[in-house]
């Protein structure tokens, strides 16, 4: 049982096997004087080391008072122990009562202190200083404040996105959320989508040269960065896959009197330059104006679903630069000589690495039209946060079925990429079958006019 005091037992107040009350007395303990006084030989102690008898005895019993604090340190040299009150596991002790750990402060002592302090903070003497200091306001250990991020996705993104949370703008709570990181980024992207200048031209062009071969006719490894236009597709490309649950559907078509439409309306109106794109452009404005819920995105935060008023179509086209999704805003209200213009414009802008950050966003759907790289098919991943993109492949002859005979006609295959979030297959299918049926028999776009 651990005594609180140092000194001489004076008095047994109970002998062996006796049961006492709590509060009664067991011992009384005299003074430390008391320890050099001589005792009966039946009660003499064994004889002590060499040196002072009560230097010693009372460094011994300062050992033993602190070993019985549940392996407490011993006070430093020039700290007077009887200076602090002693605190007993058992039983009563001194008139204070006993500081109360908080939680955690062993783990915050040891952020903004040297090895020694976080030891020390963690005896019952120091708790309240420990106290004290992990009541302060959260620090990083260069001064600058703690950046509040609560959502795990946050922390992620940040990461995945290369932006440093200290220099996001937080919200009106004081957390940084996905919206504030969005911002940023896109403040970022907004600055970086600049035309290169000669010199970062001609780094770009350096770091994708051939690797000098070596003796046995092997190229060696080379790395091509993420650069301007380039990394903002990596970006999306990445997000869209990570976190939309898309699904693809697909149909042939025979195309072949949407080519006879494309020819006529080249001989009848060879200003306007109407070609199959923009027919196809149409067709899609078409349907996404009897299926609205494809022209929309997704609000996580919000937990909401956004159907967009206007449709602003893009479309993917090749530039230096890389990939890239330029928009033509307001196609809905466009005629189709004027889509054929502004379709245009932007892949002429696109060829020559001129597109400035307004026209390659704000996308609500896309149209991809992958067919002049010669293939048939793909599925292809959806431009975020748009909910939907059709693609469309080569026009080729091939044998088809028509009046009862086979026949070559012009048949292409029509791809279709839905977020399954905002609609079911029964609304992705109408969408699909519906445009399917505008390229087999043009004329029925009339019927929406």
């Amino acid at each position: 049982m651990p005594c609180p005091y140092a000194g001489t037992v004076a008095e047994l107040h109970a002998g062996p096997g006796t049961v006492l009350a709590v509060g009664e007395p067991l011992i009384t303990v005299g003074d430390v004087s008391a320890a050099a006084e001589p005792v009966p030989a039946a009660e003499e102690p064994a004889p002590a080391p060499a040196g002072p008898a009560p230097a010693g005895e009372d460094h011994a019993g300062e050992q033993y008072r602190s070993e019985e604090r549940a392996g407490a340190t011993v006070p430093a040299d020039g700290d007077d122990p009887e200076d602090q009150p002693e605190r007993p596991l058992i039983g009563y002790g001194a008139g204070d009562a006993p500081a109360r750990r908080r939680r955690g402060g062993r783990r915050r002592a040891g952020r903004g202190a040297s090895a020694d302090d976080a030891a020390s903070a963690t005896t019952p003497d120091t708790a309240p200083a420990s106290a004290t200091t992990s009541s302060a306001p959260d620090t990083s250990s260069d001064g600058r404040r703690a950046v509040r991020v609560i959502s795990p996705l946050v922390r992620r993104l940040a990461t995945e996105w290369g932006i440093d949370v200290r220099s996001v703008q937080p919200g009106p709570t004081g957390v940084v959320r996905r919206a504030d990181l969005e911002a940023a980024r896109a403040a970022r992207s907004t600055a970086t989508v600049e035309p290169p200048t000669t010199g970062t031209a001609a780094a770009h062009t350096a770091a994708v040269e051939t690797a000098p071969a070596d003796r046995r006719g092997q190229r060696a490894d080379q790395r091509v960065p993420f650069q301007g236009v380039h990394r903002i597709m990596v970006d999306r490309l990445t997000t869209s896959r990570r976190e939309i649950p898309d699904a693809t559907t697909w149909v042939d078509v025979d195309a072949t009197r949407l080519m006879k439409l494309k020819d006529g309306l080249r001989e009848a109106r060879p200003d306007a330059r109407i070609g199959v794109l923009p027919l196809l452009a149409r067709i899609v404005v078409a349907g996404l104006a009897r299926h609205p819920e494809l022209n929309a995105s997704v609000d996580v935060e919000a937990g909401e679903i956004v159907q967009h008023g206007q449709v602003n179509l893009g479309f993917a086209a090749q530039s230096p630069r890389g990939l890239v999704v330029p928009v033509v805003h307001g196609a809905g209200t466009m005629s189709t000589a004027e889509l054929a213009s502004a379709l245009r414009e932007l892949t002429g802008l696109a060829r020559e690495g001129r597109l400035s950050p307004a026209q390659m966003s704000g996308g609500t759907f896309t149209l991809n039209n992958y067919g002049v790289y010669g293939v048939d098919g793909s599925t292809p991943i959806i431009n975020h946060p748009e909910a939907g993109m059709l693609g469309v492949g080569r026009i080729v002859e091939k044998p088809w079925a028509h009046k009862g005979r086979v026949r070559l006609r012009q048949v292409t295959q029509l791809s279709f990429t839905f977020d399954h979030r905002v609609c079911d297959g029964g609304t992705a299918g109408g969408f699909l079958r519906y445009v399917a049926d505008c390229v087999e028999r043009p004329g029925t776009l009339l019927a929406d006019l």
